[in-house]
C-alpha cells in the first residue's frame, strides 16, 4: 500500500488538501495529514475550518514516504516553506528520487524557493509563476515531470488527485474512482 504524507499548516486551501486526501484514500492508499502548526492536531483552513490531523510533524519518519504533498492556500504554502522539518523532508524525498506533488502558491512559494523545480515543467496558481525563475511554467491543471506533480489551483484539485491515485495505485483504480465519484461524467458534459 503507498504511503502519502499530507503537511497541513494553518491557511491551506481546504479543497486542495482534502479532495486529494479524500480521493487517495477510496484508491487504498494509506494517508497521514501531518500538523506542522506546533502546538497540536488542530489545524485552521484559508476558510476558518477547523481539521485535526493525524499526526504531528514532529511525530514523524518520513523514510517510509511514498508521497510527500503540499496543499496551496495563503498562508498555508508559505506557512509551509517557514517549517524547518517540512523543507528538510521535501528535500530528503527529493534526494531519494521520491514522489513530491503541491498545488497551488505550494510549488512556486515551496518547492520551486527549495531548488526543487530547477530545470522541470511545473504549474502553479497564476500570478505565482513569478517564483518559478528556474523552471518551465506550463499553465496547465497538473503537470507530472519525473518525480514532481504540480497542480494550477482549487480547480484543479479532483484531475490532481486522480493523477497522484494513478501513480501511486494504478490508472484503472484511478479511473474507477473517477467514475464513482461522477468526474468523468462531469467532465464529459
Amino acid at each position: 500500500m503507498a504511503k502519502v504524507y499530507v503537511f497541513l499548516a494553518n491557511g491551506f486551501e481546504d479543497v486542495e488538501a482534502l479532495i486529494p486526501v479524500d480521493v487517495l484514500r477510496r484508491g487504498g492508499a494509506e494517508v497521514v495529514t501531518v500538523s506542522i502548526t506546533g502546538d497540536g492536531q488542530v489545524v485552521e483552513t484559508a476558510h476558518n475550518v477547523q481539521i485535526v490531523a493525524d499526526a504531528m510533524i514532529e511525530d514523524c519518519d518520513f523514510s517510509d514516504a511514498d508521497l510527500l504533498f503540499l496543499p496551496g492556500g495563503m498562508p498555508g504554502a508559505s506557512n509551509l516553506y517557514e517549517h524547518e522539518g517540512v523543507r528538510q523532508a521535501v528535500l530528503s524525498q527529493v534526494k531519494a528520487g521520491k514522489k513530491v506533488a503541491a498545488i497551488c502558491a505550494a510549488p512556486a512559494v515551496v518547492l520551486a524557493q527549495l531548488g526543487v523545480l530547477d530545470g522541470k515543467k511545473a504549474t502553479c496558481y497564476p500570478g505565482f509563476e513569478r517564483l518559478l525563475t528556474k523552471a518551465q511554467y506550463t499553465a496547465d491543471l497538473v503537470t507530472v515531470d519525473g518525480n514532481i506533480t504540480t497542480a494550477e489551483g482549487p480547480a484543479a484539485a479532483f484531475p490532481f488527485a486522480y493523477e497522484l491515485l494513478s501513480q501511486l495505485v494504478s490508472r484503472e483504480v484511478s479511473d474507477q474512482i473517477a467514475e464513482g465519484m461522477r468526474f468523468k461524467h462531469l467532465m464529459e458534459k
